[in-house]
């Protein structure tokens, strides 16, 4: 009878023993990949990528001396982050969309040392219509995501969401926007020149704002070398758009619209002539596109920064200096494949929690045996 006590207990502390290092290698192994998909993988994404080298002009320097390099500004430039606000932003949706970007941005800072990094307009997804009290929210969960080192310079540019369109912003909304990001339109550094332009004011109606819009416009015309916005300048659309992050095929052929898809043509032809710029950077339509204006001024539309617009988001890497640039894009992690990462190890758990139990292999065998029947018939 004590023998028999015996041995019941100590199987049943051999069983405890098993669930128990069979729930370690589970909790080991969920903490491993939630550790691979929320935390590893955008170092292993981002590390691939690196800043663009200019090319070296040929017969550089005289007299056979080298000539002294130009000091290279190094510039991040990413779009639409679109941080969900009090009315539409579920908090679940609120909690998953900033913890991605906040890795992602944080990643890339850490890694690639921008000096400067540009928001290129629809910072907020609510910043159009939000009270004062969800603004202060929204800005306050902005900086924690976007958070930098002192020596990096942030820059942002208005959007539509951030201030409204054209018929909805208001004299309110832009001061409020100023008083959160710098509301100097010509922002330079190492000899280069950067306009930021409210493109959402660009109506060409001659409103007040408008006004002052294209006044503020014509006196930084006279020395200028490069411009950026929100809005795309005038194209009819995405048709000859190309790469993995352009339009899907079935919205490339679909027109635009002026003065709420991208600038009237008026305006833009107002833009090319009054700034001249080397290059022009754009957010607004989520998707990526470059198209050669005239005097072959190259505009590249910078795809959205976030999960929620976009499967596969990306930013702009820019090596720049007075006289030339070179521009490169970081894709950041795919969403599909975090999915699947998650969707495989769950598998691979239920396996491992499932075959100790016999679940696995009862249908295994009666396989077998029902092969085997099959032979001897």
């Amino acid at each position: 009878m004590a023998s028999s006590q015996l041995g019941a207990r100590g199987q049943c502390l051999r069983l405890l023993k098993t669930r128990g290092f069979l729930l370690l290698k589970l909790s080991a192994a969920i903490l491993a990949v939630l550790l691979f998909c929320e935390f590893l993988i955008y170092y292993l994404v981002i590390f691939r990528c690196s800043w663009p080298e200019l090319k070296t002009p040929e017969g550089a320097g005289t007299l056979g001396a080298p000539k002294a390099p130009e000091p290279v500004l190094r510039a991040m430039f990413l779009a639409d982050t679109h941080l969900l606000g009090a009315v539409r932003g579920h908090w679940l949706d609120k909690l998953r969309r900033e913890w991605q970007m906040e890795r992602a941005f944080q990643t890339a800072v850490w890694l690639l040392q921008p000096e400067v990094v540009f928001i290129l307009g629809d910072i907020f997804d609510e910043g159009k219509w939000s009270s004062p009290e969800a603004w202060a929210d929204d800005v306050g969960r902005f900086w924690k995501v976007f958070r930098h080192p002192p020596h990096v310079q942030l820059r942002a540019v208005a959007g539509n969401h951030d201030i409204g369109f054209h018929y909805q912003m208001d004299t309110y909304r832009i001061k409020r926007f100023e008083k959160v990001f710098n509301p100097e339109r010509l922002f330079s550094w190492k000899g280069i020149n950067f306009v930021m332009v409210n493109s959402v004011a660009l109506e060409g109606d001659g409103c007040d704002i408008c006004s002052r819009a294209e006044a503020e416009l014509l006196e930084i015309s006279h020395w200028l070398n490069c411009s950026r916005e929100h809005f795309p300048l005038y194209r009819r659309n995405d048709a000859n758009c190309s790469g993995e992050d352009a339009a899907p095929p079935d919205e490339k052929y679909t027109p635009f619209k002026e003065r709420y898809d991208v600038l009237s043509w008026e305006v833009s032809r107002k833009l090319l002539w009054w700034l001249r710029p080397r290059l022009i950077l754009s957010g607004h339509t989520h998707s990526a596109c470059e198209v050669q204006h005239r005097a072959g001024v190259l505009e590249v539309s910078v795809p959205s920064f976030s999960w929620r617009n976009r499967n596969n988001p990306s930013f702009i890497m820019g090596s720049i200096t007075p006289m030339d640039y070179a521009l490169a894009k970081c894709y950041l992690p795919c969403e599909d494949m975090v999915l699947t990462t998650y969707c495989v190890a769950a598998g691979c758990l239920m396996l491992i929690t499932l075959i100790p139990t016999g679940l696995v292999s009862a249908p295994f065998h009666f396989g077998q045996r029902v092969l085997r029947k099959f032979k001897t018939m």
